[in-house]
């Protein structure tokens, strides 16, 4: 039985707008980050420096494809970083990110 949140978190879009969660802390490490939600108590790893650039910078992306460009993700890489941040959002490290018109 699924709830409407695994819905949600099953349903990673690259093509919409993410950011890093406000509850989220990165510790850097030689292999990339340590992310820890404050909230759900998770710690997820993110394997690479690529990758912390990636999380890092989604709010100034208008979508993650955008996102792994400007961290210079190689096109044979993005196949595996996009599991790499549905898993993210699957965690709640990143979420959707809400445009700002205020209807939303």
């Amino acid at each position: 039985m699924s709830t409407s949140g695994e819905e949600a978190e099953r349903s990673f879009d690259p093509a919409r707008a993410y950011r890093r969660s406000r509850r989220v802390a990165l510790r850097p490490e030689p292999f990339g980050a340590l992310a820890y939600h404050f909230g759900t108590h998770k710690l997820s790893f993110l394997k690479t420096p690529q990758l912390v650039a990636v999380v890092t910078s989604l709010e100034q992306h208008p979508d993650v494809y955008a996102a792994m460009e400007q961290a210079g993700v190689d096109q044979t890489q993005r196949p595996a970083y996009l599991r790499a941040l549905a898993d993210l959002a699957e965690a709640g490290t990143i979420e959707p990110r809400l445009e700002e018109s205020g209807d939303s």
